[in-house]
């Protein structure tokens, strides 16, 4: 057997019905992005490495990112992420852009990680933020349209839950219980494993980075208490804000939630599946220096990114997938024999001038392969065209679902085809 060369390991093949998938997601994720007056961009797939070491963290940049040097030596990278590249871009025209912005984008991204259900090295992603404005409001608006998409999905607050902390106030409570700004940034990375570690494995891991057991003791107290959000004036406008929203059903307050990269400075979130406690359908949160950092003027945005793989497992799951087996078109011109091939043609280009979709079979053959071939691909209507028709002007229109067909003045027949398929 002749040994077929398969896709690269953590791509996906997409075959017409999975794009139809993907284009379906593409017109949701607009629709909801526009309804908050937000404007597509696109930014490159190649970025240099500069870019995410600075602010992404470590394991973005050393573990998870594709990396390789072009020509003149300089590293490259297949981009893991777009909110650095979107402070890129705002830095560069920062003075002709009108402030505030909200912007989206859908598009692919890259990262070096072991593939698994829900996880893949390969995957598009879809990306929101508003930048120029520094205010609770704003990223409640930003959790609003989470809440909104995934409404909108059928995704009800049974099955996806928001959960959003404030990393101002866990700095607070850190430094409350003994953990300096020196050691911050560990206990960040320590209550960002939280949710990925047994009780067990984490206090270990906690030892294990240098805290002492008073401090364990004070940030297991943190992460265990709901209510404390209500020491921040902030998060207070935030919920509040959710209410006039009237998303506030989908979003919970936990201090586990702190996100991993190095750049959030505010109110983080993260979607999950209830169900699953720990697999985030999306992330994002509040960042104040980014613009300033890739040579702008300082800038304080809020933005969220949600991959599409684990987006549809968990659409899957709930049965919240709309079927896709729609047929490219729902009219076959045959073909009757090859002195009639160019007749058929010029009737599909006549058809496609009123404003129908249509193909014609792309050679002569017997009328028996073509109805099948349209049968199989779910067409609803064949045309036939043989030396009669051609002599009297008109057309066979055959429907294949009640298998019953009728000769029609060529005259008639765009009528009558609008007609017929605006009843499907």
């Amino acid at each position: 057997m002749k040994k077929i060369i398969t896709h690269v390991k953590g791509t996906r093949d997409f075959y017409p019905q999975q794009m139809a998938l993907r284009n379906w997601l593409y017109q949701q994720m607009r629709q909801v992005s526009e309804s908050f007056g937000y404007q597509e961009y696109e930014a490159p797939f190649l970025e240099s490495i500069d870019l995410y070491a600075a602010k992404s963290g470590d394991e973005l940049v050393k573990e998870q990112s594709f990396v390789f040097p072009d020509r003149g030596g300089n590293l490259i990278a297949l981009r893991p992420e777009l909110t650095l590249s979107l402070a890129r871009m705002v830095a560069q025209k920062q003075h002709e852009l009108v402030f505030p912005l909200r912007w989206w984008s859908f598009g692919p991204f890259w990262r070096y990680e072991r593939p698994q259900k829900g996880r893949t090295r390969e995957f598009f992603q879809w990306n929101v933020d508003l930048i120029g404005v520094d205010n609770p409001e704003s990223d409640a608006e930003l959790v609003a349209i989470c809440a909104l998409f995934f409404q909108k999905l059928g995704l009800n607050p049974q099955y996806v839950r928001i959960l959003v902390n404030d990393r101002r106030l866990m700095e607070a409570e850190l430094l409350r219980i003994g953990i300096d700004a020196e050691k911050k940034a560990l206990a960040f990375k320590l209550i960002d494993r939280s949710n990925k570690l047994n009780a067990v494995d984490w206090e270990a891991y906690a030892l294990e980075l240098g805290f002492s057991p008073q401090q364990l003791k004070g940030m297991i107290t943190i992460l265990n208490d709901p209510g404390l959000y209500h020491q921040s004036p902030e998060l207070t406008r935030f919920f509040s804000t959710l209410e006039i929203l009237e998303v506030e059903e989908f979003v919970t307050y936990d201090a586990h939630i702190v996100r991993g990269l190095d750049y959030y400075t505010g109110i983080v979130f993260e979607a999950c599946d209830v169900a699953e406690a720990g697999r985030a359908i999306l992330g994002g949160g509040h960042y104040d220096n980014l613009v300033a950092d890739v040579g702008g003027d300082p800038l304080p945005g809020v933005g969220f990114a949600m991959g599409d793989v684990v987006l549809q497992l968990v659409l899957q799951k709930y049965g919240r997938l709309p079927e896709f087996n729609q047929p490219p078109v729902q009219i076959l011109v045959t073909v009757f024999n090859k002195d009639l091939f160019t007749h058929s043609i010029k009737l599909s280009q006549t058809l496609r001038h009123a404003g129908l979709q249509v193909m014609h079979y792309p050679e002569p053959s017997k009328l028996d392969k073509q109805l099948k071939y349209a049968d199989r691909l779910g067409i609803k209507f064949a045309l036939i065209l043989g030396p009669e028709e051609v002599e009297q002007n008109c057309v066979i229109l055959k429907n294949l679902q009640r298998n019953e067909q009728r000769k029609l003045p060529s005259g008639e027949l765009i009528t009558e085809l609008k007609s017929m398929l605006s009843e499907l």
